[in-house]
């Protein structure tokens, strides 16, 4: 399993999530943050605008989708056809283990699920 974490532009983020639906990924964390990338930030006229609002979209998937999961954020986030400054990035990263609370159940990223005894 992987978790995917798409910074993207707050006004593209209805259509991430969209897309992710309607591509079978309904399971997303979605969270307001702020920052800035190599362009350290945005400066009009005299005022340096340096914490620029994203939003943070998180989502596990199993290794699998990965490719087809970072392609269809990649479609809907970018502006235009090439893109442009300030789009956003992609994270991944390995996920070991996934605990759902309400069942107790444990899945790991071998595929394996199983009770936990608490």
């Amino acid at each position: 399993m992987i978790m995917i974490k798409s910074i993207v532009r707050p006004e593209k983020v209805d259509n991430v999530l969209a897309a992710l639906m309607e591509a079978g990924f309904p399971a997303v964390t979605k969270m307001s943050v702020v920052g800035r990338g190599k362009q350290r930030g945005i400066k009009i006229g005299e005022i340096t605008y340096d914490e620029i609002p994203k939003e943070l979209l998180l989502t596990v998937v199993n290794d699998a989708d990965r490719d087809f999961v970072i392609r269809t954020v990649v479609r809907a986030a970018r502006t235009g056809d090439k893109g442009a400054y300030g789009d956003g990035k992609i994270f991944v990263s390995a996920v070991e283990e996934v605990y759902t609370i309400s069942s107790g159940m444990k899945e790991t990223s071998s595929g394996t699920i199983e009770e936990v005894k608490i």
